[in-house]
């Protein structure tokens, strides 16, 4: 149950308001199963001719639709099926603006459950469905799409685009990508010092890191520096293997765990979160949702406002944007999140400035 909080809960979406602008209105989850048959059909032509006939329906400028076929939309998905937050709301807040699936564009979905080294051949497989437009997220999967493709536009969604090296500016990404950085380096040393702040007597903090992501190491050993704390780094190579690093964790006797921003991680944060209660260790995670599923504290952007953005530049393409024209975006609001309920479960008390301080505070 949700106790106070200060931030709008509502995540309706129209895109003729700037990205943040909150709206609330009834925005209904969609009925469509995730996912898409790769060998479905197009629209057929009939459908077509009377989709013209809507005035509301969305007009992609893209030669597919000039030749009277649905645009279609690939996603290639790092993280499990089974625990991916993206479909629904992408689904729901695309169709807000217009773009319905099955209607008048065409959404593939493909999973690399957790194993970046299956993105290249999801990527290729997308590729070779001729899609008009591919969403990608975390570096080791845009960058396996910008090498399958330099022709279709891609819209990715990562710690750092122009510091990953993936797009070439903030203002002009150029080549064919663009996309949405979620600030990660800043965000990584600003929650190490939300979670000594929740501890003040910790002297040993675990880092569960993500090598596949832009490395905020020496920002966070400066950080740690200051805080007279000592990092101890345990590094994530496959999510669907978590269980060792966890079990590293138990053994080296830290006194909190700084959960870093990374697509991979987030997509495992299930496990981490009840392996982190039974260990009755405090940990802080990258977004504010997480911490409603559990999570003990959590600060950054929301990840459905991230989401957001990622629609935003999703719809300029399908209706004839460059991706080289359209600048990197990025969240600008950030809310602490804290759940009660987590720390009465691990023995702990949530200091009161934390609390006061707290955009979300869940009982």
């Amino acid at each position: 149950m949700v106790g106070t909080s200060r931030a709008c809960r509502c995540d309706a979406f129209d895109p003729k308001l700037p990205i943040g602008t909150q709206i609330c209105c009834d925005a209904r989850p969609s009925s469509h199963v995730v996912g898409c048959d790769l060998n479905g059909a197009h629209m057929k032509r009939r459908e077509f001719i009377t989709l013209l006939g809507g005035a509301a329906a969305a007009w992609p400028l893209t030669a597919r639709a000039q030749q009277g076929r649905v645009p279609v939309v690939g996603v290639l998905r790092p993280t499990p099926k089974d625990t991916d937050q993206f479909p629904e709301p992408f689904r729901r807040y695309m169709r807000a603006i217009g773009w319905e699936d099955g209607r008048n564009v065409r959404f593939l979905f493909v999973w690399a459950e957790g194993r970046n080294e299956r993105a290249p051949a999801l990527a290729e497989e997308l590729v070779a469905q001729n899609v008009d437009l591919i969403i990608t997220f975390g570096n080791p999967a845009i960058r396996a799409t910008q090498r399958a493709t330099q022709a279709i536009p891609i819209v990715g969604m990562t710690d750092d685009m122009v510091g990953s090296g993936l797009a070439a500016s903030m203002a002009r990404p150029s080549g064919n990508t663009t996309g949405v950085s979620i600030l990660a380096p800043e965000l990584d040393v600003k929650r190490l010092e939300i979670l000594h702040e929740f501890v003040p007597q910790a002297r040993r903090i675990a880092v569960l890191a993500d090598p596949s992501t832009i490395s905020t190491r020496a920002q966070l050993t400066n950080a740690a520096r200051d805080l007279g704390v000592e990092l101890v780094v345990f590094e994530v190579q496959n999510p669907a293997d978590i269980g060792g690093p966890l079990d590293a964790i138990a053994v080296a006797k830290v006194e909190a765990v700084n959960v870093l921003a990374s697509p991979q991680l987030n997509g495992a944060r299930h496990a981490i979160i009840e392996w982190m209660r039974g260990a009755r260790l405090p940990a802080i995670y990258q977004f504010p949702e997480t911490a409603e599923e559990g999570g003990l504290l959590s600060y950054g952007p929301r990840i459905l406002l991230c989401y957001r953005h990622v629609v935003s530049l999703v719809d300029k393409v399908l209706r004839g944007a460059k991706p080289a024209d359209l600048p990197i975006e990025q969240p600008s609001k950030f809310e602490l999140a804290v759940n009660l309920k987590t720390a009465i479960a691990i023995g702990m008390t949530i200091p009161p400035t934390l609390l006061l301080r707290a955009d979300e505070v869940i009982e």
